[in-house]
């Protein structure tokens, strides 16, 4: 098992540049290309599973392997920009299509129009920037899909919503310290 630079350990590292949104796309568009790697995620017909990846310039990766039916409900990923591409099956992301003040609020109510939706099938993903608020899904009833993400830096944080018709609700916040 390798593991990773502490987040400060790289910005020690002058040489370290950090990766880009693209370099992130890259990354992932290569790691999902690895069939050995994407077959050896053990699946679960119950809940998500997941590997953490080495990504790329001190990046947080996870392999994750999706049961049918199975969803992240609405989320951003706080500070940190990233990449995910379906490997294997097909997800659904809903997304908004517009910039949410990132601290200071609990409830907003959404304006028309900004709703988002990208089927991503197997070798198709995308790069996001800060504060993208969406919901990842696999809308299928009988097959499981895998995914590859990377973020940098590393997650501080997960914001965690609820949404009913135009109104979006912080619920949570979540630390690193809460997935272990």
């Amino acid at each position: 098992m390798s593991v990773s630079p502490s987040l400060s350990a790289v910005a020690a590292d002058a040489s370290v540049t950090a990766p880009t949104q693209a370099d992130l796309l890259d990354f992932v568009r290569r790691t999902a290309a690895d069939a050995e790697l994407i077959s050896s995620l053990p699946l679960d017909p119950e809940g998500r599973t997941w590997v953490r990846l080495e990504g790329p310039g001190g990046s947080e990766a996870w392999l994750i392997g999706w049961p049918p039916g199975t969803g992240t409900g609405w989320h951003d990923h706080a500070d940190s920009e990233g990449a995910f591409l379906t490997a294997r099956g097909a997800l659904k992301e809903y997304s908004l299509a517009a910039r949410l003040p990132t601290d200071g609020w609990k409830t907003l109510e959404l304006a028309d129009g900004i709703d988002r939706e990208r089927s991503l099938t197997a070798g198709r993903g995308r790069a996001f920037g800060r504060h993208h608020v969406h919901e990842v899904l696999n809308e299928s009833a009988e097959e499981h899909a895998v995914s590859v993400h990377a973020y940098y830096p590393p997650l501080p944080g997960i914001r965690r919503y609820s949404r009913s018709g135009h109104v979006l609700r912080l619920e949570q916040v979540e630390r690193p310290e809460d997935w272990q």
